[in-house]
């Protein structure tokens, strides 16, 4: 322990003091040192002294022994305080901006800067490949060594700083802190969002990556509704959800109901009106979130990442497993065979009735999500089937009248039997958005009348020709697209030494005229002869232009 009474000064080092910076840390350095000198001088000084100093001061054990070393080479400079100031390296806002251009290392940040105060000084200087501008690189004087400037940036920068400028801003939400909601009721808040399986099915004979749209209870975990699609969602996947979260029907228990508040990104099918108008007609509040804010909707992302490691994962066809590249491509009788899109969407509703049904997540006590959402006493509003169908249906906003061929919309008929004896009525028409084959129709007043299918839709056999003919023309366009990418792309020697770029497949002088003669042979338009047999005059009855009347006339005389 050192003590002030050695040293006859009022400072006192027995308690640690917060890390000190620039002249405060000048103005207690010299009077820590002479301490240490004289207890040397009297040998008594000790490797505890000299940590207990580092600590008070918040330097290194390493750093105060330099301080000996150099108040013993410069009595004079070490016996006043604060003569020769500390002057502790910093991260600048330069170097801040350096760390970024190179992602956040450090070292290659700490050679440029080398390089720039030889540069400055007139020294020669190993030129850093890919660096910065030089003019943009702030020059040091002194430049600090690597250990310091590797310490500097872990002192002045923070986790998500420097996760931030290696990474990019998402990386650093990592180690970002947030707060928790406060504990809700069932139906108070509801979490929607899509999530691509990664994986492949079978749709109609094509392999598609399905998208699963659900909502999500937050307060009590519970899926309340699930809609999959099998393509990219739309709108038309939200209000299916929503119709069966809505409903409580389903693998779903008796979780649903009308929710107050509805969370969802910025999803341009979350924002559109007909999704807008339907939760304004269940006078239920729609909460958009702000862009790239994942972490504000953690109820249902925690659901997609759990979605994707407990079902996702085992099922074949799954695209994330690392796999072998075979030599040669050859059907392997071992492979899974990819899930048809209605195998697909029964094991999403049977995992689905696992959750709310059987699994326990963290939070609600040991209790499965179904029984968290029965034991809260919080009433719930239900609405019926026959006064649900028009909330989830778009409104075409005009009044349009039957006629002897059904009602007409979108330039084509629709038919029903119910029309019979109806013609000349003034009707509305309501639409699942994208399902064209069938619409509602209801009288102007809003009550429903009956669905309406499309008059002359195609058969099978023309859908299935017509696929056929549409897969036929891609594949051509492919294989002509590959044939032109493969006369567009050259291939070059590789260079050790900065030279230039050499191309490989050089041919011959014979090679192109025979190259050359090739093309010309088959070239139908340089081998065409139009002038080799003269066309014959037009017949009599022809009315022929003007400029071969005179012509033909000659002729006749």
């Amino acid at each position: 322990m050192i003590s002030s009474s050695e040293a006859g000064a009022p400072l006192d080092l027995s308690e640690p003091m917060p890390e000190l910076q620039g002249q405060a840390l000048a103005a207690l350095r010299g009077p820590a040192v002479q301490r240490l000198l004289r207890l040397r001088a009297r040998g008594r000084l000790s490797r505890g002294h000299v940590r207990l100093v580092g600590e008070c001061l918040g330097v290194s054990e390493r750093t105060v022994w330099r301080w000996l070393a150099q108040a013993e080479a410069d009595p004079d400079a070490g016996a006043v305080p604060g003569a020769r100031p500390v002057d502790r390296f910093e991260v600048t806002p330069e170097v801040r901006v350096l760390l970024a251009y190179w992602r956040g290392n450090a070292s290659a940040v700490h050679r440029q800067l080398v390089a720039r105060g030889k540069t400055a000084a007139g020294e020669p200087a190993t030129a850093v490949p890919a660096g910065a501008p030089m003019e943009s690189v702030p020059l040091l004087d002194p430049v600090p060594s690597l250990s310091t400037f590797l310490r500097a940036v872990r002192r002045d920068l923070t986790a998500g700083e420097r996760a931030g400028l290696a990474r990019g801003p998402e990386a650093a939400r990592a180690h970002d802190v947030f707060g928790r909601r406060p504990m809700q009721w069932r139906n108070q808040t509801w979490e929607a969002d899509h999530v691509q399986a990664p994986l492949v099915v079978d749709a109609d004979g094509e392999l598609v990556r399905p998208w699963v749209t659900w909502f999500i209870d937050v307060a009590t975990k519970t899926i309340t509704g699930t809609a999959v699609t099998p393509g990219h969602p739309s709108r038309a996947s939200i209000l299916a959800a929503l119709r069966a979260a809505v409903l409580r029907t389903g693998p779903y228990g008796p979780a649903g109901g009308i929710p107050e508040h509805v969370r969802v990104d910025r999803g341009r099918d979350f924002l559109s009106k007909t999704v807008l108008g339907a939760l304004t007609d269940l006078d239920t509040k729609r909460e958009d979130l702000p862009a790239y804010s994942p972490h504000l909707k953690g109820t249902v992302e925690n659901l997609n990442r759990c979605v994707d490691r407990m079902l996702f994962a085992i099922l074949p066809g799954y695209t994330l497993t690392p796999k072998p590249r075979p030599a040669k491509k050859k059907p392997d009788p071992d492979e899974p065979v990819p899930l048809t899109f209605a195998e697909f969407t029964a094991e999403v509703l049977d995992w689905t009735r696992w959750w709310n049904t059987e699994h326990r997540p963290a939070g609600l006590n040991g209790r499965t999500p179904v029984e968290a959402w029965q034991a809260d006493p919080t009433p719930f509003t239900d609405v019926p089937e026959a006064a649900l169908w028009g909330l989830m249906l778009e409104d075409d906003g005009r009044v349009r009248k039957l006629s002897s061929h059904g009602v007409r919309w979108r330039g084509r008929d629709y038919l029903g039997a119910w029309m019979a004896g109806q013609a000349g009525r003034h009707v509305r028409i309501r639409h699942m958005p994208h399902h064209d084959h069938e619409i509602e129709v209801c009288d102007p007043a809003g009550r429903h009348l009956g669905t309406a299918h499309l008059a002359d839709a195609a058969t099978p056999e023309q859908l299935d020709e017509l696929r056929r003919t549409r897969t036929v023309r891609a594949r051509r366009l492919r294989e002509d697209a590959k044939k032109a990418e493969a006369l567009r792309r050259q291939r070059f020697a590789p260079a050790t030494t900065p030279t230039p770029a050499q191309r490989l497949g050089t041919l011959t002088a014979a090679e192109a005229d025979a190259k050359l003669a090739t093309c010309a042979g088959s070239d139908m338009a340089a081998l065409a002869l139009p002038d080799l047999i003269p066309p014959a005059p037009p017949p009599d009855d022809w009315n022929t232009p003007a400029s071969l009347r005179p012509a033909v006339r000659r002729e006749k005389r």
